[in-house]
């Protein structure tokens, strides 16, 4: 493969973004050992002092007015309103980027959150910039944010995806749908066996993984305590991510619990975790959803958040690899249902392996490494 520089843009240190860029850059160096990459958080590079602000807004909407969020994700009135407002941000963000990629000289950048997408764009319009610009969608509906006439090409997680891009005036060759990047070690055996008894987990058991994303969101506490009421044989894994107060209560806890508990705070091991899983409880998150559907691992969503995984929950229930439950407190009767009917969890089995893309990261990886 050609040696390359590339720029990966994400913003968020904790979030699907990150995770995305980090896939990519990994896949960049087992394809291509000799390509340099800066993998950076662009929001604060060219905003500092307001990024932790912005983020902290932002995960207070999601925690207590969600409607609003709901509201402003993908609302074409809003979007054209704030227009002029984004321009002026880009304009002023364009001169940092210039001192960026006159230093690093990268042949090509990567991003895969719709805002460094927007500046790299408009900073290739006001420099006259031929840099090739890829844009890396991370969920199942596109919103209009990404949309720019000077990115190269889309990285979409389906063909539906691609389909809504070509509506809002994106040419198709300027589209791949090879899907969402994650860590190519989930396409790596595990011996199952050997992570059931390192965990001692019980190997007759159904094996259910919580999880709430990076920051462990969603309403955990209520599932676990729901959970005590199935009747079937069960075994949990919660990965509670970066949430330090839920995994201190749960630890508190997990002794009056009568089923088995196993709990993990931030893990790498989420690869050995959802291959011993029967079922995977969670929120829809683009790269968790992405991994879960290489696994084949049938998924039961809960509280998804407003805008992308709300998206996400419809594009996974129409293709018949999730189920959403709408009260937590009542999942021990979905769980009861579906280990109870074999069936039901190899149809969702099979639905999910239908949608997965397994190759994404690699796919990705080929496309960024051929261009000129």
């Amino acid at each position: 493969m050609v040696k390359k520089r590339v720029i990966l843009m994400y913003i968020s240190e904790n979030s699907g973004h990150h995770s995305a860029t980090l896939a990519i850059e990994k896949t960049i160096k087992m394809l291509s050992p000799d390509s340099v990459t800066l993998n950076i958080n662009a929001f604060n590079y060219t905003n500092p002092i307001s990024e932790k602000f912005v983020n902290s807004i932002y995960m207070s909407i999601i925690k207590r007015t969600p409607k609003i969020w709901d509201y402003l994700y993908d609302n074409p009135t809003i979007a054209k309103k704030i227009a002029k407002m984004k321009e002026v941000i880009h304009k002023f963000n364009s001169p940092k980027l210039k001192n960026l990629f006159d230093r690093f000289k990268p042949d090509v950048v990567v991003c895969t959150q719709a805002f460094p997408c927007g500046m790299v764009a408009d900073y290739k319009k006001t420099y006259g910039s031929d840099i090739p610009l890829i844009a890396v969608l991370t969920d199942y509906v596109p919103h209009s944010y990404w949309v720019y006439d000077t990115v190269n090409y889309y990285i979409t997680p389906s063909e539906e995806v691609s389909l809504n891009l070509i509506k809002k005036g994106i040419f198709q060759n300027r589209i791949k749908a090879f899907g969402i990047p994650f860590d190519p070690k989930f396409n790596d055996p595990v011996d199952c066996d050997k992570v059931i008894k390192k965990l001692k987990l019980d190997p007759k058991a159904a094996t259910l993984l919580i999880m709430g994303g990076g920051q462990g969101l969603g309403p955990i506490k209520t599932i676990v305590k729901s959970l005590e009421k199935v009747t079937h044989n069960i075994q949990e894994i919660i990965v509670t991510g970066t949430n330090k107060k839920l995994n201190r209560s749960l630890k508190r806890k997990i002794k009056k619990y009568k089923k088995r508990i196993v709990l993990f705070g931030y893990t790498d091991a989420i690869n050995e975790l959802m291959s011993i899983a029967d079922i995977i409880i969670t929120k829809p998150g683009g790269i968790t959803t992405a991994e879960a559907l290489t696994k084949k691992l049938p998924l039961i969503i809960v509280k998804p958040i407003p805008g992308q995984e709300i998206n996400n929950t419809h594009y996974l229930t129409q293709k018949h690899a999730a189920v959403k439950i709408e009260k937590p407190n009542k999942i021990n009767f979905t769980i009861d249902e579906l280990i109870g009917n074999r069936q039901m969890l190899e149809a969702l089995r099979e639905s999910a392996g239908k949608i997965s893309k397994p190759n994404s990261s690699v796919d990705i990886g080929k496309l960024i490494l051929s261009l000129k």
